[in-house]
C-alpha cells in the first residue's frame, strides 16, 4: 500500500509552505516534512485516525487528522491511501 497526494492537496500544501516561509523558512520545512512523514507512515496503520466527521455518508474509508493547525483528510482504498484535502483548521470545512 502506498500514499498518494491529490493535485489539490499538493497545491494547498505548497501554498502553506510558501506562507509559513515568509516568517520562517526553517519552520516551513519542519511543518511540511512532519506532515509528509505522517502521511507516508499511514500504510502501516491506515485506520489509526478517526473517521472524517465532515464527510457525508462516510462508509468508513474516509479518515482525517490534524497537525500544526492543518487538517488532512484521506481515503483508505485497497491499494493506496489517497490524501484528498489539506486545509488550515481556521477555514470553514467543506462538505464533500
Amino acid at each position: 500500500m502506498v500514499t498518494v497526494w491529490s493535485k489539490r492537496a499538493k497545491k494547498e500544501l505548497t501554498k502553506a509552505f510558501e506562507y509559513i516561509s515568509l516568517e520562517s523558512p526553517q519552520n516551513a520545512r519542519k511543518v511540511v516534512e512532519t506532515i509528509v512523514d505522517i502521511t507516508l507512515a499511514l500504510p502501516e496503520n491506515p485506520l489509526k485516525n478517526p473517521l472524517d466527521k465532515y464527510k457525508k455518508d462516510n462508509d468508513g474509508s474516509w479518515r482525517a487528522f490534524e497537525k500544526y493547525h492543518f487538517r488532512i483528510s484521506y481515503r483508505v482504498l485497497e491499494k493506496e491511501i489517497r490524501i484528498v484535502r489539506f486545509r488550515h483548521t481556521s477555514r470553514t470545512p467543506l462538505n464533500y
